[in-house]
């Protein structure tokens, strides 16, 4: 509980294609927040297709009462695919650290 507490709330994004357990790693997220005792907020969005389609979730935890739920330049990402990770990084990275698997790698578009 002492790393977290340390910012006032902490931004996750989850994203990749439905059935890939977006909405399911922001939810377990969310509950092990819970059961220590933070402020949780937990927010899919997905298209209408069963699997397949762009699936996000957005997780904020705070150790005080959040007062939005959206996250717009979150410190954390799991991107279940290159696709959402092109999608949500930031053309500049701002000094960002891509792992792969545990290993750094580097993204590129259009390839």
């Amino acid at each position: 509980r002492k790393e977290i507490s340390k910012m006032s709330a902490t931004q996750i994004l989850i994203a990749g294609f439905g059935g890939q357990g977006v909405l399911l790693i922001g939810q377990l997220i969310a509950k092990a927040a819970m059961r220590q005792g933070y402020e949780v907020s937990w927010m899919p969005s997905y298209g209408p297709e069963m699997r397949g389609g762009e699936a996000n979730c957005a997780v904020v935890v705070s150790d005080e009462p959040i007062g939005s739920p959206l996250v717009s330049e979150p410190p954390v990402l799991v991107a279940m695919n290159k696709h959402a990770a092109l999608q949500c990084l930031p053309d500049r990275g701002r000094g960002a650290a891509h792992r792969r698997d545990g290993h750094p790698c580097r993204l590129q578009r259009g390839g």
